[in-house]
């Protein structure tokens, strides 16, 4: 209209009109979307209908950024371990010590994978002690020059009951990643972590326990990854303390229906009813989820032969990987 002094403002007269747009995300890194208890990361588009004499339209779609962590980098292909002892004392009377030894292949990990723990408990006590394991996810915000952290149970395992003099080895024990949402780690204001606890459980006294740091990406281990760390941890540290392997191969990505079942999908469309034994634990909701992400379906595995017209000869040899 000639009358509008507004720059930029153009009138749509009746009838239907279609405008094509796009924007291109900065180059700059973007904190993954994000919803916590404290704070969140969202990214909407938005747009206005204004008309003359009426309310504006508005319209707002949200999307979803992820920033990729990819876990075939060398600082996430180093295996994690530690070792813990602890005596008990009651006033006068010392008993034995209780020793934790554990570690674990790698720190970076994606959802719907498995760790493999590999521990070492020995109870020299005279109290009957229970190891365990746990994924913990630790969501901390920053506003103002303060921090508010929130730490949160993701997924357990427990082990058999030791007895005193008892000794219980964990050769590979699986714990299982559920659909998490990945680690947040560039962001000035929300930072989201991951750290697998490993303890023992005992009565009437403080925990003895280890924390291995863990790293969930967005870009899984590459099929001949396995190489890559099994370097890394010979240069890194010597793994000969336990007197356990580590695997030479990486377990194959879970298939989508493994990661996520019809039944999960269908309740996360509706809102969640009675917390589980995860959420009783602590206080506040279980972990957050970002649906895009918790439907994505993991990358095709192949073990397919590159070579297969290579001539063989009848002396045995290895099967193609």
């Amino acid at each position: 209209d000639d009358d509008n002094s507004e720059e930029g403002l153009h009138t749509i007269h009746a009838g239907r009109h279609e405008y094509a747009f796009s924007f291109e995300l900065p180059q700059t890194p973007l904190a993954t979307s994000f919803e916590g208890r404290h704070g969140s990361v969202r990214y909407w588009v938005k747009a206005e209908l204004h008309r003359p004499w009426f309310l504006p339209v508005k319209l707002k779609k949200e999307f979803t950024v992820f920033e990729h962590i990819d876990i075939n980098t060398p600082s996430l292909l180093s295996p994690q371990a530690g070792t813990k002892e602890k005596t008990l004392c009651c006033w006068f009377c010392t008993s034995g010590p209780i020793s934790l030894s554990a570690k674990i292949e790698r720190k970076g990990y994606t959802p719907g994978e498995s760790i493999q723990i590999f521990a070492e408990i020995e109870n020299c006590s005279s109290r009957v002690v229970v190891p365990k394991a746990a994924i913990y996810q630790t969501q901390a915000f920053y506003a103002k020059g303060k921090m508010k952290e929130v730490k949160q149970l993701v997924a357990n395992l427990r082990g058999e009951s030791l007895s005193s003099g008892k000794t219980e080895t964990w050769n590979g024990k699986q714990l299982k990643i559920p659909p998490v949402s990945p680690s947040i780690l560039d962001c000035s204001i929300i930072r989201v972590e991951y750290s697998l606890m490993v303890y023992v459980d005992i009565p009437g006294a403080m925990d003895l326990f280890l924390n291995l740091p863990l790293v969930i990406g967005t870009i899984p281990l590459h099929p001949f990854g396995s190489r890559t760390s099994s370097v890394s941890s010979q240069c890194s540290m010597n793994m000969n303390w336990l007197g356990l392997t580590l695997p030479e191969r990486p377990e194959a990505p879970p298939s989508y229906a493994e990661v996520v079942t019809e039944e999960q999908r269908q309740s996360s469309l509706a809102p969640m009813g009675a917390c589980d034994d995860f959420e009783r634990a602590l206080p506040g909701p279980l972990f957050a989820y970002i649906q895009e992400f918790r439907f994505l379906p993991p990358p095709l595995y192949s073990e397919i032969d590159p070579n297969p017209d290579q001539p063989t000869d009848d002396r045995p040899s290895c099967p193609s990987r």
